[in-house]
């Protein structure tokens, strides 16, 4: 894995004009590149007054010719999660041969945009799908998780990583960039194309608990019967058949996980679209999920802890790095759910610092968000609780 034409910076404290302009120049000069092809920024809070501002300080003093970015509660930079405190983070990329466009879409225009040629025509998507997406959106306004769907018809086989930004809670306010363009609704789409794709990594923090089960009878979000027998009573064994240790680390921590993929012999963390285990009926035997499964579906229980979401985590930087083997990195983005970071693990910066270790030294930016987008399978999907990590990278193996 080769890292290159990628650099980072994260602006500590209040807003300070000059300083930020000498600051952005420098981040600037260090990027080893003719030029740069895309910025991308989070912004704490404590810039929301100031953020058209801010925005045109970065693109004059970091030559930025595309902007994009959000704003995060908590914000990311290499190694460091910076949890509740103000800052900028601004990254730089040089991605040669990419062909890249950014829209900003309403969330009203988005809502009403059910029929897939009439999304990609609102992208100016009109020839050939891209290779990737990054999305940054605002967790109010959007169509619920309808929207992803129609996404995925739209773009089908096509990655979409990002989330959904964070800012302030009482009143809900987040922010959307688009170059120079404060939003406040809707999502900014950045389309990747050309000889630069974006190389996917979602660790939904889970870790498969007893077996696998097909699901033998269903309905809407109900799951009524497992290997043929009523699913409570699975759900039930499963937990009885765990050590003294499992159960107490799954009491209130369980979740299920739907296969991406019928065809594996065996199943494993990262085979599963995890959702939430919403209500059981010990009478009726019904299980009340977060989804839609359907009858002839395989299942498995999974438990949600630090201490799995951190083992998930390593084992899928692995399988990323061996994916990287022979192509150039040009940096990366993670998008990480508000409810991980320190208050998940009980120390700082979990998530970031085990990418660097595994990785690193690797320029990535993010923000924590209020959701997370990220393909699972075959689709994209709208995640809690998760780590979403994307690397620009090439699109073929270089050659030699």
């Amino acid at each position: 894995m080769q890292v290159a034409n990628a650099v980072t910076g994260c602006w500590k404290g209040v807003w300070d004009e000059a300083g930020v302009a000498h600051w952005a120049a420098g981040l600037r000069r260090r990027l080893a590149a003719p030029s740069v092809t895309l910025g991308l920024v989070y912004l704490s809070p404590d810039h929301f007054d100031r953020a058209a501002e801010v925005l045109e300080v970065l693109r004059l003093h970091a030559r930025i010719p595309l902007l994009v970015g959000c704003s995060g509660s908590g914000l990311v930079c290499d190694g460091e999660e910076r949890e509740g405190e103000a800052g900028i983070v601004l990254a730089l990329h040089h991605l040669p041969g990419a062909r890249l466009k950014a829209s900003h879409l309403a969330s009203a225009d988005l809502e009403g945009l059910s029929d897939p040629a009439d999304l990609r025509e609102a992208l100016g998507v009109t020839d050939s799908l891209p290779n990737a997406w990054l999305i940054l959106g605002s967790p109010s306004g959007l169509p619920g998780e309808a929207w992803v769907r129609r996404w995925n018809a739209a773009f089908p086989g096509v990655p979409a990583l990002g989330g959904l930004a964070s800012g302030t809670v009482s009143p809900l306010a987040v922010q959307l960039y688009l170059d120079g363009e404060v939003h406040e609704e809707g999502l900014v789409a950045l389309e990747v194309g050309g000889e630069i794709t974006i190389e996917p990594l979602v660790s939904q923090g889970c870790m498969p608990i007893g077996q696998s089960w097909v699901i033998t009878r269903s309905d809407r979000n109900f799951i009524l019967g497992l290997g043929n027998r009523p699913a409570y009573s699975v759900l039930v064994d499963t937990f009885n058949g765990l050590t003294p240790e499992e159960q107490a680390r799954s009491q209130n921590n369980l979740f299920i996980g739907l296969a991406n993929n019928e065809y594996h012999e065996e199943f494993q963390a990262g085979d599963f679209l995890i959702r939430n285990l919403l209500g059981a009926d010990p009478g009726s035997g019904v299980l009340a999920v977060g989804a839609y499964p359907r009858t002839g579906q395989t299942l498995q229980f999974h438990r949600r802890d630090a201490t799995a979401a951190g083992q998930e985590l390593g084992r899928l930087l692995e399988g990323l790095r061996e994916r990287l083997r022979g192509r150039s990195v040009h940096g990366g983005l993670m998008c990480l759910c508000l409810g991980r970071g320190a208050r998940m693990f009980g120390r700082p910066d979990p998530d970031a610092a085990l990418v660097q270790e595994q990785l690193g030294p690797l320029p990535v930016a993010g923000f924590f968000g209020n959701g997370e987008i990220g393909p699972v399978g075959d689709g994209n999907f709208l995640h809690g609780y998760t780590a979403v990590l994307g690397l620009f990278v090439s699109r073929d193996a270089d050659p030699g």
